[in-house]
């Protein structure tokens, strides 16, 4: 069913329950102050368009926010584990037009995704189960200056943004807040950063699990390290709580690579590849270790980012190419070496998205937008750990009260 058509359903049918309960939350709104939209969107799960509804219904929907939403890669991984129709994400806020764009493309929400977290009202978010916070890593990337809490771009202090993210959850106590960011958090300012988040996560009421884990060891060919951090509210029983353990599954980069021949347009020219050999003669002489690489195709990728050498370190040899005519304008001619960069669907897979996810825009935005997101199967990974906490609990919970 596409989204027009999900739209134009009667309101009962699109959050699936009966016409006569439908009549019945009409009758129930004035009372509680809202309006009956309001009612369904905070108690019933809308059918999501492409869904089919042959299904039976969870026995229990999950309510989640997604701040520093990005491209959706944590949604999605939740989503996977939990079930489509079990994780619903009652808001979504992301302050990048672009990020926003590929966002929508992929998630259908009828309430629109919110922009500065920073002038978002706690008492304005719906209430909620589950956050999900990918806040921003520049302030505190390995690969970046390290200021932390003191950074701050475009007249936003990105170190800080943290501090929104418990203002939002110490307003509405969620069971559980789940946050990702690299692993230079862990380090920054020798660990007092990382103790400094920990502790007002203890201070709001939480008990708080933090683990370094790698993309490579979760079934994607990508070397990345991050930091994952999940806390419980304190009434929840998280003693059986573990992260996952490494899948122990190989995957090459050979694995990811697109099936058909790639538009030469990615295929780098003899004079930016001259310039890249003179980048990383000149570093590897003064005793660096920056510069461009060529990874083999049995191997993995390095991380992939979004500035820097973010492309240049992941290029791939493919000789497939036969038309060595150029599509944009370069300089000197195509290289006959077969170096090329992975394509914007690549770095999809690098980071565990579906083939099914759409990628709309410019190759440009795509590279920073999976640079900048997370790796799917890891989110998953643990989402589902979190899940079995969450189940557990229920169940004791409906026990006592039998």
């Amino acid at each position: 069913m596409s989204q027009t058509e999900t739209s134009q359903l009667p309101p009962w049918k699109r959050y699936l329950i009966t016409e006569p309960t439908f009549h019945a939350l009409e009758e129930a709104a004035p009372r509680f102050g809202q309006s009956v939209e309001d009612l369904l969107r905070t108690n019933f799960l809308p059918l999501q368009f492409g869904s089919e509804t042959t299904e039976p219904p969870p026995k229990r929907v999950w309510r989640g926010i997604d701040l520093f939403a990005g491209i959706g890669g944590i949604r999605l991984g939740f989503e996977q584990a939990f079930g489509k129709r079990a994780f619903r994400t009652v808001l979504s806020c992301e302050w990048d037009a672009a990020a926003q764009a590929t966002y929508r493309a992929n998630f259908y929400d009828e309430r629109p995704i919110a922009g500065d977290i920073t002038k978002l009202p706690a008492e304005d978010v719906p209430s909620f189960d589950i956050c999900l916070a990918g806040f921003p890593c520049q302030a505190f990337s390995l690969a970046g200056k390290r200021m932390g809490f003191d950074d701050g771009y475009k007249g936003m202090s990105r170190g800080t943004l943290f501090f929104d993210v418990a203002r939002i959850c110490e307003f509405h106590r969620p069971l559980v807040i789940f946050c990702e960011n690299v692993k230079g958090l862990v380090i920054h300012d020798h660990g007092r950063t990382f103790e400094v988040i920990k502790g007002r996560l203890r201070q709001m009421g939480y008990r708080v699990h933090s683990k370094v884990l790698n993309s490579k060891d979760f079934g994607v060919p990508q070397n990345r390290e991050r930091i994952y951090v999940v806390a419980f509210r304190e009434d929840v029983d998280d003693s059986g709580f573990r992260f996952p353990e490494p899948q122990g599954k190989h995957v090459s980069l050979r694995d990811i690579l697109e099936k058909k021949p790639v538009s030469v347009k990615y295929y780098l020219s003899t004079q930016y590849l001259h310039t890249l050999k003179e980048h990383r003669a000149r570093h590897e002489a003064a005793g660096h270790g920056f510069g461009y690489e060529i990874r083999p195709l049995d191997g993995i990728a390095n991380a992939v980012v979004c500035g820097g050498m973010g492309r240049e370190r992941n290029l791939v040899i493919d000789p497939r190419l036969t038309d060595f005519t150029p599509v944009t304008k370069i300089k000197g001619e195509v290289n006959r070496e077969g170096i090329r960069r992975l394509t914007p669907r690549e770095w999809a897979r690098l980071q565990g998205f579906p083939d099914s996810f759409e990628l709309l825009l410019s190759d440009a935005s795509l590279y920073k937008q999976f640079g900048n997101s997370v790796t799917v199967p890891v989110i998953r990974a643990i989402a589902e750990k979190i899940k079995e906490t969450l189940d557990g609990q229920r169940q004791r919970d409906n026990g006592q009260q039998g």
